[in-house]
């Protein structure tokens, strides 16, 4: 059984077509984005961590909104284009595997952490690095794969968390923790969170015009992303 999902930059083999994907996919622009912006709230004036940024998708919005944004992410090509998307922020390539040495204490007034949780094998740590860049009075919003949807497409024991390959649509071989809700929470609990608010997000109403069908499961059925927003403790 596989294990550990490692520090592969997996989304660098298809960063551009990822990039030209989630723009304006049904998933990305109008289902995941919307909510995590949303828990956000007004970013003027304010300095946000974008981390795993990707292409930027999420930087550049966040620009606009007058926030001034700093990015990372673990694939070379996604730091380029966000760059190019986002030309006032600063990017750099990080694999949140490691420290993030280069933010001192309590820098940042927001964290975004978009779809990415389930790429890391100790995400408690990594969260606890993303708790000592906020500052007092911040807080993180993460998304993240519903773990219902998981189960519901493999099967097996909901409550072990477990590594799960996929091939998506376009060919893209993928892996990462299918894990259940209770270890996110506990996890962030570790990590000097607590939960303020929790999403099931459902897609916008321009989404029915790119998939029918996935609009209306989307919005009778637990099978894509949820969201959080969270606080430090103390």
């Amino acid at each position: 059984m596989i294990d550990a999902v490692g520090r592969d930059a997996q989304y660098e083999r298809f960063a551009d077509e990822f990039a030209e994907h989630a723009e304006n996919g049904f998933h990305n622009a109008h289902y995941d984005r919307p909510a995590c912006l949303e828990l956000l709230g007004d970013v003027a004036g304010k300095r946000v961590l974008d981390v795993a940024c990707g292409p930027g998708l999420y930087a550049a919005e966040l620009v606009a909104r007058g926030a001034q944004v700093v990015g990372c992410d673990i694939s070379p090509r996604m730091v380029e284009l966000a760059a190019q998307r986002a030309p006032s922020g600063e990017f750099r390539v990080h694999d949140l595997g490691e420290p993030l040495d280069w933010l001192p204490d309590s820098s940042v007034d927001l964290v975004l952490f978009a779809l990415a949780l389930e790429y890391l094998d100790d995400r408690p740590a990594a969260l606890r690095e993303l708790r000592r860049v906020l500052r007092p009075g911040g807080a993180l919003v993460l998304s993240r794969s519903h773990p219902t949807g998981d189960w519901l497409r493999h099967g097996g024991n909901y409550f072990e968390s477990r590594v799960i390959e996929e091939i998506w649509s376009r060919g893209w071989r993928v892996r990462y923790w299918a894990t259940p809700l209770e270890a996110t929470c506990e996890e962030l609990f570790e990590a000097g969170f607590l939960i303020e608010r929790l999403r099931e997000p459902r897609p916008t109403e321009a989404a029915a015009a790119i998939s029918p069908e996935r609009y209306e499961r989307l919005h009778r059925e637990p099978t894509g992303f949820l969201a959080i927003r969270a606080r430090p403790s103390s």
